[in-house]
């Protein structure tokens, strides 16, 4: 496994219009999870959804085709793809002629290799663009809550409380307003984030204040998501617990860790305005 210090964020990278699998940079899971305190089988399962809106290559005759790209990256995989190499990787099919089945095939071998484990791979045409829906999560809105925040970072799991005399809930929250920022470049990572529930009431007020207090940390999605998992499950003990964040795009990509209690559960994958 590659350092980070090796990978292409922050400096200066040339495109190529050639599929290049040596560009994905691969970055162990493991790596930001020992800060957490996960040692071994982490305690959830999941999935991060990737989405590339600029996606394109040519057919075999080299007329070019366009298409929405869906990638389903395992929770379990030893590795997380950083996601500028990532970028450069999918640009590089813009120069070459292949049929759908072959960039298909190509995508999820490429990526498998990277993360190390199966990743599924969808196409949506362009013919079909007109059936993506967007829309705003089911349940509670935090945002509108009246109250002050004077803390921007780092994350602060004191914040968060449950009422844990009271008659347990099933509760559904989310968020527009959380931010965190890449870990080696500085730049913003804007997201809804999504919190479903079973257990004690969860302090609304502390909730919202501990999400904001992400606003100046530095870390990758996936271990931000896993972050407010862990720090929910250890503070306010929910019988059942789940977690997404779905972050803005940039470069034409966007992620969208989930994080479950249950390894049967399916995150929320409706499409947000932001996104």
């Amino acid at each position: 496994m590659s350092d980070l210090e090796r990978s292409p964020l922050g400096k200066p990278t040339g495109y190529s219009n050639r599929r290049t699998p040596e560009t994905l940079f691969p970055i162990a899971r493991d790596q930001g999870r020992q800060v957490l305190g996960i040692r071994g089988e982490p305690p959830f399962f999941g999935v991060d959804t990737w989405n590339g809106y600029e996606f394109s290559w040519l057919d075999p005759r080299g007329k070019p085709v366009v298409a929405l790209a869906t990638f389903h990256v395992p929770a379990d995989s030893p590795a997380i793809i950083e996601s500028k190499s990532f970028k450069l990787y999918l640009n590089g099919y813009s120069g070459e002629r292949l049929h759908e089945q072959a960039v298909c095939e190509h995508l999820a071998h490429d990526l498998e290799q990277a993360a190390g484990a199966p990743v599924a791979v969808q196409l949506v045409p362009a013919a079909a663009f007109s059936a993506q829906r967007i829309g705003e999560p089911q349940g509670q809105c935090l945002d509108a809550l009246d109250l002050d925040i004077d803390t921007y970072g780092p994350p602060q799991a004191a914040f968060l409380q449950a009422r844990e005399h009271d008659a347990p809930v099933e509760e559904t929250l989310y968020s527009h307003l959380f931010k965190s920022n890449c870990p080696v470049t500085g730049q913003p990572d804007w997201a809804t984030v999504w919190i479903r529930y079973v257990g004690a009431p969860v302090d609304h007020a502390g909730l919202l204040r501990y999400l904001v207090s992400f606003r100046e940390h530095r870390d990758f999605h996936e271990h931000c998501v896993e972050r407010i998992y862990l720090d929910i499950l250890r503070h306010c003990a929910p019988v059942r617990l789940e977690v997404c964040a779905r972050f803005t795009r940039r470069g034409g990509l966007d992620i969208n860790p989930f994080r479950s209690s249950e390894r049967s559960s399916t995150a929320p994958m409706l499409r947000t305005v932001r996104q």
